[in-house]
């Protein structure tokens, strides 16, 4: 039998740098984002290890790099119409589980 789950929340990586005025601007949007969609929001200093390995691997040209659900999504100033448009898509399709009886 399929039943709809409900949407998982979305996980948003921030690798940030310090004095980053677009970092800042990330922070605030996805704060503003995340009181209408699910959002598990994690933010990465760029000096951590973690933060070297995102970096390392994603080589963003400038900072914050952002990543939804460990894909690559953007650097630089977040396109706040191009997330909440992703975010409306996975809003919009559950995805459907099978539950066995």
């Amino acid at each position: 039998m399929n039943q709809l789950h409900p949407t998982r929340p979305v996980a948003v990586t921030l690798v940030t740098s310090p004095a980053c005025h677009f970092c800042d601007d990330a922070h605030r949007a996805l704060g503003d984002l995340a009181t209408t969609y699910a959002l598990d929001i994690t933010a990465v200093a760029i000096d951590s290890r973690e933060g070297q390995a995102l970096t390392a691997t994603h080589r963003p040209p400038m900072s914050p790099l952002v990543l939804v659900d460990g894909e690559y999504f953007s650097a630089g100033r977040l396109p706040r119409r191009k997330l909440t448009k992703l975010l409306e898509e996975r809003r919009a399709r559950p995805r459907a589980v099978n539950v066995a009886r």
